[in-house]
């Protein structure tokens, strides 16, 4: 292009971050105002913080740059601002950046309060997720279904599985559609709770396919808890459907099970599975010694 203004930049750092490619779209927004000279917009400034967020914490330093240059510039703290300032700062792991940010904010919507819920409880603050969407409902602001999402996490980490329940029961009181991510929260809650009868009931009944994330929740209660027939009994339909380039926590987890319930000829086939199939092993996970 002969002439690129704004937002012919602000096009491609968005399709740069929205496909992936986080680190190209960031050098893009540095060269757009370091060579270009040019002042980026809400829009532009929105985008590259959403691409620190995406990277987490190693997103950390370039996000708190960009937040100077909006703080050194006088932008406004508007909501579309302020809720991705809060997203990015709970994604890299700057809790109480985004907490003091997010109560400075005088106008908040659904995404800004879902922002912190889900901030709050992927850092540990359970307690304090829960409470913050009290007083979202309170002050009649309507979940989505990611808020949703957030909350059934805190009720995870808590084990609290009354009030899990409730919330599950009110996604659809909403008029929300349930997702495969509240599923999966409800079976990692039941079955980190031992309630493992019915942490299966929920993966039968549920109107989706079962992924790897929901059968490696409920495995992994089975082994936690002991109950080495209940995870036998899906085993089978599990590798039928697992992608070995993917998955290869899952079939250490099930060799796992074999071993701790003595059946060492089943964990074995599993390794010669693996193996054959030439499954990538998790960094980090590791097989019960046979």
């Amino acid at each position: 292009m002969p002439r690129r203004d704004v937002s012919s930049w602000s096009a491609m750092i968005a399709a740069y971050v929205n496909y992936g490619s986080v680190v190209c779209g960031l050098v893009l927004f540095q060269e757009m105002m370091v060579k270009e000279r040019l002042f980026p917009d809400q829009v532009t400034v929105c985008s590259a913080l959403t691409g620190c967020a995406r990277i987490g914490s190693c997103g950390l330093l370039a996000g708190k740059s960009i937040h100077g240059f909006m703080m050194k510039n006088s932008w406004k703290m508007n909501v579309s601002i302020g809720t991705v300032l809060v997203d990015m700062y709970t994604k890299c792991g700057f809790f109480k950046q985004a907490v003091r940010i997010f109560d400075t904010m005088k106008e908040k919507n659904v995404m800004t309060w879902t922002a912190l819920i889900c901030g709050s409880a992927q850092h540990g603050f359970s307690e304090e997720a829960l409470s913050l969407f009290e007083i979202m409902q309170k002050r009649g602001v309507k979940p989505n279904e990611l808020t949703f999402t957030g909350v059934l996490s805190a009720c995870t980490n808590t084990g609290r599985v009354e009030e899990g329940r409730r919330y599950f029961n009110l996604i659809e009181e909403y008029g929300l559609e349930l997702r495969i991510q509240h599923y999966g929260c409800m079976v990692d809650l039941l079955g980190k709770a031992g309630l493992l009868d019915e942490a299966y009931e929920t993966i039968r009944t549920m109107k989706y396919e079962p992924n790897v994330i929901v059968w490696t929740a409920y495995l992994s209660a089975c082994k936690t808890h002991n109950q080495f027939g209940m995870a036998e009994r899906v085993i089978d339909r599990v590798l039928r459907m697992v992608k070995p380039e993917n998955d290869g926590g899952i079939y250490t987890l099930i060799c796992d099970i074999y071993i701790l319930s003595g059946k060492r000829d089943e964990a074995q086939r599993i390794r010669e599975l693996m193996t054959k199939e030439n499954v990538r092993k998790v960094t980090g996970s590791s097989s019960v010694k046979s």
